[in-house]
């Protein structure tokens, strides 16, 4: 028997997950809910839709779809929003699947709050949540992790991540992107929203946003950030981007003591070359390495497919999501993941997995707080000067968590 889910926010990035979400062999009903009836039609206007989809699952408001009898939540909408709009699908009693991060604003102390109600809401309710961040299912961070269960790295020594990302990226221009979270009904309220924070001198910058970075070394090791020493550089070309979203740097780079005792350097820059933009991260042991997809011991060096770093998903999930994203494609052809490195399908079958197993999903609550917290750290050492700053942590389960920060 499967479960009944809702889709919150269908922007471009929720509609990348959509057909995703509706595929899957395990989702029975499936609803959805956006504030612009446009976006809500695109879906529900198409027969492919209509097995799933009842015209009295369609919802224009987070309230609205909170009092549904669905069993879990997916929240695709400006990250500004992400943890209030968890909490309330928690209280409602939904499970709930976050985009990432856990949230974003300038404030790195409101953000560690919201942290903590998240995990003080999860653990209260039973409930399941899991954010969606799309590296934890790179093949990269895959592989790292079964060579990691092996024992293969031997005792890990160093690691690093880095999100380049110019923000006048042709590729992906970041002033683009947050006019568009800027717009429709939702949106307008940014102005208002970060104008507060301007008004008390509060400034962010891009370590608030870290989970491309962090995540990898973190999800391969199984370890978390204690402190850290970071330094920021300002916006050098001075464009306008920075000061509409209250960033003080425009690069954050930060060294991080890992609870393994390995050293992990970080990077967060937003202001390089564009046309040089990288999400990756690699880790180094004592018997074995792993970088830009090749497996280093003293024996030598050996290339790494995509297709070997990979998980397998289960037969009957991948045939569903090919029929659905994949419609000119033969009977015999494999299934080919898309998506942030082909890591959306993997997000979308972990989330749904985990609901119908009752089992806590890979990217809990407490696994997606030490991507974030790590970054909020380096960002109150950025304001220091590099000063030695301590990492907050909720622990590693809800018998062990203690909410210590």
């Amino acid at each position: 028997m499967g479960i009944s889910i809702g889709l919150v926010g269908l922007g471009q990035f929720g509609t990348a997950f959509a057909d995703l979400f509706r595929s899957h062999p395990l989702v029975d009903r499936i609803a959805l809910c956006d504030a612009e009836p446009d976006r809500v039609r695109r879906f529900a206007d198409r027969d492919d839709w209509r097995d799933k989809l009842s015209p009295r699952d369609v919802y224009d408001s987070l309230d609205a779809i909170c009092q549904s009898d669905l069993d879990a939540l997916v929240i695709i909408t400006q990250p500004w929003l992400h943890a209030p709009q968890c909490l309330q699908a928690l209280e409602s009693g939904k499970h709930v699947y976050s985009a990432v991060p856990i949230i974003v604003l300038p404030d790195g102390d409101e953000t560690l709050e919201w942290c903590d109600r998240l995990v003080n809401a999860v653990k209260r309710t039973g409930l399941h949540y899991m954010l969606g961040e799309t590296t934890y299912y790179r093949p990269e961070a895959m592989y790292g992790r079964r060579r990691a269960a092996e024992g293969a790295f031997g005792t890990f020594t160093y690691s690093e991540g880095e999100y380049m990302h110019a923000f006048d990226s042709p590729g992906c221009d970041l002033r683009d992107v947050m006019a568009a979270r800027r717009s429709g009904r939702i949106g307008q309220d940014y102005h208002r929203i970060w104008q507060s924070y301007h008004d008390r001198g509060i400034t962010g910058g891009p370590m608030h946003y870290p989970t491309h970075s962090t995540s990898g070394p973190i999800c391969v090791m199984n370890a978390h950030a204690v402190k850290v020493a970071a330094w920021g550089l300002p916006p050098v070309t001075k464009d306008p981007y920075f000061h509409d979203n209250s960033e003080l740097f425009a690069n954050e780079t930060a060294l991080f003591h890992m609870s393994n005792g390995s050293t992990m350097r970080i990077c967060e820059h937003r202001e390089c070359t564009a046309g040089s933009d990288r999400e990756d991260f690699r880790v180094y042991g004592t018997k074995g390495s792993f970088e830009r997809r090749t497996w280093c011991t003293r024996d030598g060096r050996t290339p790494v497919s995509v297709e070997e770093m990979r998980d397998p998903l289960p037969p009957d999930v991948a045939a569903a999501f090919k029929s659905a994203t994949q419609p000119n494609a033969a009977p015999g052809d494999d299934f080919v993941p898309t998506g942030h490195g082909g890591s959306h399908p993997y997000l979308v079958h972990e989330f749904v997995d985990a609901v119908v197993h009752n089992r806590r999903p890979a990217i809990s609550i407490w696994e997606a707080t030490r991507y974030v917290a790590a970054g909020v750290a380096a960002h109150q050492s950025c304001l220091k000067d590099g000063e030695l700053t301590r990492v907050c942590d909720w622990g590693d389960a809800p018998a062990q968590s203690d909410g210590q920060c």
